[in-house]
């Protein structure tokens, strides 16, 4: 068992550093093309590598295959999102997770979700000057049923229109992630922010399961 916890230890570090490296080169050529539109595809691809990674960082080696408590890796996952992408307090990032354990890879899937969320809402949701922006990630359960949600305060145009009339890469990772986890995804927009949930397909909210 020891052998094991090395070899996964050792496995987490070679890992966490080629991400690392991948990140850093993307970086590097967004800050050197002169093309902005090559360099906003490069920037989102530097974005979505330090996503994997910080979900990665927070799934500690010897739970690769067991169980995760939910509640405190999506908070340890929201604080370093917020870290990393979150100048100053221009906007907080609350929680709202219920207590359960998922296995490992579930906790993955559910991980890269709401960092793809949270990314589109930092992008798109906050127009130039607002303040007092939110964005808040919930985990409701009732059974076997489960609902993740992340929302938003902003008031852009973009949030308004959201998700785009042309797909995005972000739009079709949740999609691809909400179906492996046999979950739809419900969208809700306007001028006061947008609403993004994702629900197994049998949920039904707490109040009428009552």
């Amino acid at each position: 068992m020891r052998q094991k916890d090395i070899l996964l230890e050792e496995i987490k570090h070679r890992v966490a550093n080629s991400l690392a490296i991948i990140a850093s080169i993307l970086l590097m050529k967004a800050r050197a093309v002169s093309s902005p539109e090559t360099r906003a595809h490069l920037e989102d691809a530097h974005k979505r590598v330090i996503s994997v990674a910080t979900v990665q960082r927070h799934l500690y080696p010897s739970e690769m295959g067991f169980s995760i408590e939910l509640s405190g890796y999506l908070e340890q996952l929201c604080a370093s999102l917020a870290a990393s992408m979150i100048n100053g307090d221009f906007c907080a990032i609350k929680t709202e997770i219920a207590r359960i354990s998922v296995s490992s890879q579930t906790a993955v899937s559910i991980g890269l979700i709401v960092t793809e969320l949270v990314i589109n809402a930092l992008k798109h949701a906050f127009p130039d000057g607002q303040t007092g922006c939110a964005i808040h990630v919930s985990y409701e359960i009732n059974d076997s049923d489960w609902k993740l949600r992340v929302s938003d305060n902003g008031g852009s145009a973009k949030s308004a229109t959201w998700p785009p009339a042309k797909i995005g890469l972000g739009t079709t990772i949740v999609n691809a992630l909400a179906e492996q986890l046999d979950a739809r995804v419900n969208i809700v927009s306007g001028p006061s922010g947008t609403s993004v949930s994702v629900m197994h397909s049998t949920f039904r909210p707490l109040t009428q399961a009552a």
